[in-house]
């Protein structure tokens, strides 16, 4: 019987018992009779995306979900400029960048600027193209508020800290060299005045004047992090040879999908947050699984709702995945072959945190194929006493593979 894989995954999902919720989890707390069906038609298991205790990014997340090893990591700026499309050349520095809000001090006021969704490519357009003694700065907006930056030209180097402090209420965080190179000193210098130039543009745009006389606040100044310059990485797509394909909304998992040799599928209408449309989405992702092994179906807001500190948000983001996941399940009539799916995520996202942590997350693979391990539900704790026990992020994309017969059998 040929299978195919679905895996569904939830940004941000695990968490920590909140008070709000009764000591439970939004996980816990929320209803969910799609994902507990799964649950209890499979098995279960906790993963730990790298290693207990330590948090991830989503960019390095997806990579170890996509067969990357933890070595291979680029950075989080050449992933978000894949995402985007933008090609690197040789030689480039990328950043992931927030549209941000600032004083008049360049104290921190907003790292998303309200979360800003409309005009940024204007706001964008203003910056791409601004030369800065012998190098180029190229400029696009990605998902929300978050947008890509690369510099371009020669002796530049990633070794350079974040200048976005991940806090608000504090000045932003000038560049400085991580290595004593003339390259990264180099780097440092243009990447500094360019956030100062930045900020001088950004102040007098107009869009930024209709935010302001709206009573929104402006996007007024530019937080880099990630810099990174693109390694000649292996697709591990290609290396399996599997058809595969990523539905989703955010530039990060749409470049380190591309990265992975995963076709990227998205819509205007998928969006970073709780009101994408999830059934436009969930039959993009059946439809995508007529035509490859893997398809990876992504779903973004129960990662905001952590980072917003909004317990109960975070319950109504579990019941929307759910809810999208229930449409596929009523797509997944459709396809000839047997559909294997599996629910995880990147990271968890603890509302009480407000940042990614190192907690491991749940994990279910269901499917009439599958082991059933007794386990009913789908949260953090019942999935801790599941039949996959405590695994990596890639020991379950490599058991995912085995599915498809990809992985080579080791030994005679």
């Amino acid at each position: 019987m040929k299978n195919k894989i679905l895996l569904a995954i939830a940004d941000g999902l695990g968490d920590r018992p909140v008070e709000c919720l009764g000591g439970k989890t939004p996980l816990e707390y929320a209803k969910k009779p799609t994902l507990d069906d799964l649950a209890a038609n499979g098995s279960s298991g906790i993963m730990d995306l790298y290693k207990l205790g330590t948090p991830v990014g989503t960019d390095l997340g997806h990579m170890l979900l996509f067969g990357y090893d933890y070595t291979e990591y680029p950075g989080r700026g050449p992933i978000e400029a894949f995402g985007e499309g933008l090609e690197l050349e040789a030689g480039d520095v990328a950043f992931r960048v927030n549209f941000a809000t600032v004083d008049s001090e360049l104290v921190v006021v907003d790292r998303r600027a309200g979360r800003i969704r409309k005009d940024t490519d204007k706001l964008a357009l203003s910056l791409n193209g601004m030369q800065i003694e012998d190098v180029k700065v190229i400029f696009k907006e990605a998902t929300e508020h978050r947008a890509v930056l690369i510099l371009r030209g020669p002796g530049l180097s990633q070794d350079i800290s974040d200048t976005d402090p991940k806090v608000e209420a504090v000045k932003y965080k000038e560049a400085k060299a991580t290595t004593p190179t003339p390259e990264a000193e180099k780097t440092v210098r243009i990447l500094n005045q360019f956030l100062l130039n930045a900020h001088k543009m950004l102040l007098q745009h107009p869009v930024n004047k209709e935010r302001e006389a709206a009573g929104e606040k402006p996007a007024n100044f530019i937080l880099t992090r990630g810099a990174g310059i693109m390694p000649n990485l292996r697709k591990t797509a290609d290396d399996l040879k599997i058809r595969a394909a990523c539905v989703a909304a955010e530039s990060t998992v749409l470049g380190a999908a591309r990265l992975a040799g995963i076709t990227p599928i998205t819509d205007p209408r998928f969006t970073g947050n709780i009101d994408t449309d999830i059934a436009l989405k969930a039959k993009t992702a059946v439809d995508a699984l007529k035509e490859n092994d893997f398809v990876v179906l992504h779903f973004k807001a129960t990662d905001l709702m952590g980072h917003d500190n909004d317990p109960q948000g975070k319950v109504n983001a579990v019941e929307t995945f759910d809810k999208m996941l229930g449409f596929v399940m009523e797509g997944l009539s459709a396809i000839e072959e047997n559909v294997i799916v599996a629910l995880g995520a990147d990271h968890s996202t603890p509302c009480e945190r407000r940042e990614h942590s190192g907690d491991p997350v749940p994990v279910v693979i269901s499917g009439k194929n599958i082991r059933k391990d007794g386990i009913t539900t789908y949260d953090e704790m019942a999935a801790a006493r599941g039949g996959l026990n405590r695994i990596n992020a890639n020991m379950f994309f490599n058991y995912l593979m085995d599915y498809l017969e990809a992985t080579k059998k080791v030994g005679n």
